[in-house]
């Protein structure tokens, strides 16, 4: 595969050789062999040296890929002789890394300094999705769960709030509805982003449209936007009051039902999850402990005790 590489980049079989200290016969040989293996021609010979066909292409992504996947591998191994004892992958929702992921990462680290961590911020669709295909071990995402594959529990109460301009029409009040909201220029989370998600579903139930005519990456972001007079904004109750001690914006309650929702976590069902995953899972959400407790099994000869039974 390393061969195919250096050929595909010199588009020389001869250079491609030399690169990986192979005798030209030797390589042309191995190119061979592999075209016949795959059932397809790798690359066309010319006059100036080869061109790789969509095939080889096709191969080369997946060749960079291993690549990438091996040195990732290494990586992580080489973790353990330095006392790394294992490595969970999670993949959080803005709103979850922004609200309450922070510090319940700090005091698990704390008390397992000798697991690390990767996080990657995804929308709760993606979340859920890399954990169901194996990308992810842990996800914290909002509902609904999209997939069952991902066995799932509650994981912390959030709610939405409004943050409008200090000299904004609203800005007197202390709560709106989102009926008030639409009539203004909203900003908020790329398409896909839950609350996004959620605010576009509302609007169109009640006949209106959203007029999210700004989508960012980060609520820093937004509420700069909205300072700076450009829309208002829902997003979550904890990082909106922190902006509106750092920003001239004000605070307003979000008068929803939905404005009121949690945030799960959620791993992919297995009969027996890893030891270091299960301590994470029983960490933030104490509860898993008790739901994956096998109830009793029931003997055979019970249900034989029954059908023998008699009635009096």
């Amino acid at each position: 595969m390393n061969l195919v590489l250096a050929i595909e980049q010199t588009r020389s079989i001869t250079k491609g050789a030399a690169r990986e200290h192979l005798a030209l016969a030797a390589a042309s040989k191995r190119v061979s062999d592999l075209e016949a293996r795959l059932g397809v021609q790798l690359f066309e010979r010319r006059a100036r040296g080869v061109e790789p066909t969509e095939a080889c292409r096709a191969l080369v992504r997946h060749i960079r890929s291993l690549h990438a996947s091996l040195h990732a591998l290494e990586s992580e191994v080489v973790e353990f002789a330095r006392g790394i004892k294992g490595h969970l992958r999670i993949a959080a929702n803005s709103g979850a890394i922004a609200e309450c992921l922070p510090a319940d990462l700090a005091a698990f680290l704390q008390a397992h300094p000798q697991i690390r961590i990767s996080l990657e911020d995804m929308t709760s669709a993606e979340a859920q999705a890399a954990v169901a295909d194996g990308r992810a071990d842990v996800g914290i995402f909002t509902p609904p769960v999209l997939d069952n594959r991902v066995q799932h529990w509650s994981y912390r109460p959030a709610r939405l709030a409004v943050l409008v301009p200090e000299d904004h029409p609203l800005a007197d009040r202390s709560a709106v509805t989102f009926s008030d909201l639409l009539d203004y220029d909203l900003i908020g989370l790329h398409a896909g982003a839950s609350a996004q998600e959620l605010m576009r579903e509302q609007a169109l139930a009640r006949g209106r449209t959203l007029n999210a005519r700004l989508q960012v990456r980060g609520f820093d972001a937004i509420a700069q936007l909205v300072e700076a007079g450009l829309g208002v904004a829902v997003l979550p109750e904890v990082p909106a009051e922190r902006f509106s001690r750092v920003f001239k914006v004000r605070l307003l309650q979000l008068n929803e039902p939905w404005a009121a929702r949690d945030y799960c976590l959620g791993v992919a069902r297995q009969e027996r999850q890893p030891a270091v995953l299960q301590r994470f899972v029983e960490s933030l959400c104490p509860q898993s402990k008790v739901d994956q407790t096998a109830p009793p099994r029931r003997d055979p000869s019970d249900n034989q005790d029954l059908q023998n039974r008699k009635p009096a």
